[in-house]
């Protein structure tokens, strides 16, 4: 379908991700620039119709610049995707999640099993102060091709502790362990506002008015 009316698509951008709250969350970032932002749900009914990537870069900007590919070579539209590296003050460097954030000793880790494990590395190592490093690659075209892993898209640092919150989120299980680090408050806790100035990342807004 895609392919066939590529013309009456050239303001819908793919965000190569298959999670409804990643979807969610980049659409509220991108607010007020003149795109529809949908994702793989809305071009494949299964991941049947998805290509098979294999997230084996040492870096967030590797990763999303293979899925970005594959997905443009996949729907022949712009789309773009991101990858996240997670990194912990005062964790041994063996440790680190970096790119593998859900994996563990080879292991992919369902939403419990993360809550689980690193609600066990605060215990141990005492509350833990992280960020996020954030990359992109938009795919507009073969011959266009941008990418980014800058310090505007890096979240603000945050604190990762041993209790969880009571509430959770499907897609985002470390949520409910991150505490704002001057109130002390849950994610959970804050008000919409508060949220969204912790999250920063207003290097993706800033990164698609550039190259859009």
């Amino acid at each position: 379908m895609f392919q066939e009316n590529k013309n009456a698509y050239d303001r819908i951008l793919l965000y190569g991700t298959g999670n409804p709250a990643k979807l969610e969350a980049m659409r509220r970032r991108l607010e007020g620039l003149d795109v529809k932002v949908i994702g793989l749900r809305d071009v494949a009914d299964s991941d049947a119709g998805l290509p098979v990537i294999t997230e084996d870069g040492n870096t967030p900007l590797e990763n999303a610049r293979k899925k970005a590919s594959a997905y443009y070579e996949a729907f022949r539209i712009p789309v773009f995707s991101c990858d996240s590296g997670l990194y912990l003050d005062g964790l041994p460097k063996e440790l680190q999640p970096g790119v593998h954030v859900r994996t563990v000793n080879g292991k992919y880790l369902s939403d419990g099993e993360m809550l689980a494990y690193y609600s066990g590395l605060a215990q141990k190592y005492g509350d833990l102060t992280a960020r996020y490093q954030n990359a992109i690659c938009f795919v507009r075209d073969r011959e266009h091709v941008y990418e980014a892993m800058e310090k505007s898209m890096e979240s603000k640092p945050f604190i990762l502790t041993s209790k969880p919150h009571s509430f959770r989120k499907k897609g985002f299980p470390l949520d409910s362990l991150s505490l704002e680090p001057e109130t002390g408050k849950y994610f959970y806790d804050l008000e919409d506002g508060e949220l969204d100035e912790l999250a920063v990342e207003y290097g993706f807004l800033e990164f698609f008015r550039k190259y859009l």
